[in-house]
């Protein structure tokens, strides 16, 4: 099971969100009782996934469950053809042969973890392991297939693959409604959310943020653009770049774009060799791989930037978003997925659908520093109130009480404390 670094308990977040929500998490987990819960994903590092459940197994635990997790292995070309089923599911065009699902299959039968018959609930993420519950089909325990991307788009013949396996599953979670499909079983909505207290999150002194700009080579001596990601195409880094260059035709900045890759992603490496090659030797573009762990750095980064963008082509939900959000950043981010559901445009940031409108909008709030920090200081209330830890998992454990209860139902949503626009 990947250990998490989390030291923090339920109660340590009373003094950030709203009044009554940890003594409802505490009844929730009361009347669940002592359940044992298993998560299998495709990574311990790296991505949003591990990232989530890195907090939220030990807070879990706190309540009195138990909880394993367990990774799914595979060799390359598993990961090839699961990236491929991403990208397919995000509306990319993708080329697949019959050899591939058959592969896909046969990894997974290899390579799914034994789950414990003691378990109560059984939580499967995203496309990688989401097959794994034809391995099972004597079980007795509640499962629950929790995508964390955009379906409203998926290619045709990749979800009509999955799609069996998903409707085997006793619910399906989603982010958002617009993410759901006709299933014949229940849907959840649940958004993700981060952790305040985390390294990535917590508040950091001037000295540190400058000193960390620094160790990475970046001078604090002009506006900052930064884009948080991993070096993927649909997170649009090659846009990025091109709005950097239009907003420096009138302000002296910099563009900063922070990432990394998952151990699931084979193609990053690639991506981060066409985004070096774009930026050349411009000294004011700065393009930075960082390893996992690298959360104090990446917590630096965002504080110092001017304005935080997220020009993605797809995105499930965009948790660096939320995070530049709690920061009391403006963001300017694709007009898509999650990222509209978060930035309420014209109040907490801007939302844009070109490279141009990026640009426009950059150059907008860096010759508003008032309207900056007003958008700035929005953000950080909106995720407060609905984006920070005891939000989700309250959110999760409404989830295990209603697979307990086996209710049927076409999308069942968590209020109160629900996304508000």
């Amino acid at each position: 099971m990947p250990s998490s670094n989390n030291k923090h308990h339920l109660e340590d977040y009373a003094p950030i969100v709203t009044s009554g929500v940890i003594r409802e998490i505490e009844e929730l987990a009361r009347l669940l009782g002592p359940v044992r819960i298993v998560h299998v994903n495709s990574t311990k590092e790296g991505g949003g996934v591990a990232e989530i459940l890195g907090w939220f197994i030990p807070i879990i635990e706190e309540l009195g469950m138990k909880v394993d997790w367990e990774v799914i292995t595979g060799e390359k070309d598993f990961f090839t053809i699961t990236k491929k089923f991403h990208n397919a599911l995000h509306g990319q065009p993708e080329e697949f042969t019959e050899e591939m699902f058959a592969a896909y299959l046969d990894n997974v039968g290899k390579n799914a973890p034994k789950i414990p018959e003691d378990a109560d609930f059984v939580v499967i993420h995203d496309p990688q392991p989401a097959a794994m519950i034809g391995e099972y089909p004597d079980r007795k325990n509640r499962w629950a297939w929790r995508c964390h991307i955009d379906l409203s788009e998926a290619d045709l013949r990749v979800w009509g693959f999955l799609r069996p396996f998903v409707e085997r599953y006793d619910g399906a979670v989603f982010h958002l409604p617009q993410y759901t499909k006709n299933l014949m079983a229940p849907q959840f909505i649940v958004p993700p959310a981060i952790d305040p207290l985390a390294p990535k999150n917590e508040k950091l002194s001037e000295e540190e943020v400058s000193s960390t700009l620094h160790k990475l080579g970046v001078a604090n001596d002009k506006r900052i653009i930064l884009q948080v990601a991993r070096f993927d195409r649909l997170k649009g880094p090659f846009g990025a770049i091109e709005a950097f260059r239009l907003v420096r035709r009138w302000y002296d900045c910099c563009l900063i774009l922070a990432g990394g890759s998952a151990t699931d992603d084979p193609e990053s490496q690639a991506v981060l060799a066409e985004v070096q090659d774009m930026a050349g030797d411009d000294p004011d573009i700065h393009i930075l791989n960082l390893p996992p762990d690298s959360h104090r750095e990446i917590n630096a980064l965002q504080r110092a930037a001017t304005v935080v963008v997220q020009n993605s082509r797809r995105e499930g939900f965009g948790l660096t978003v939320t995070e530049a959000m709690w920061k009391a950043k403006p963001v300017v981010g694709t007009d898509i997925g999650g990222i509209r559901h978060q930035i309420i445009h014209g109040v907490s940031g801007f939302l844009t659908h070109s490279v141009e409108g990026l640009a426009y909008r950059i150059r907008q709030l860096f010759g508003n520093p008032g309207m900056a920090k007003r958008f700035g200081q929005q953000a950080r209330e909106y995720v407060r109130n609905n984006l920070l830890v005891p939000h989700h998992i309250r959110r999760w454990l409404l989830v295990f009480h209603s697979l307990r209860q086996s209710g049927n139902g076409d999308l069942i949503t968590l209020p109160p404390h629900e996304i508000t626009e």
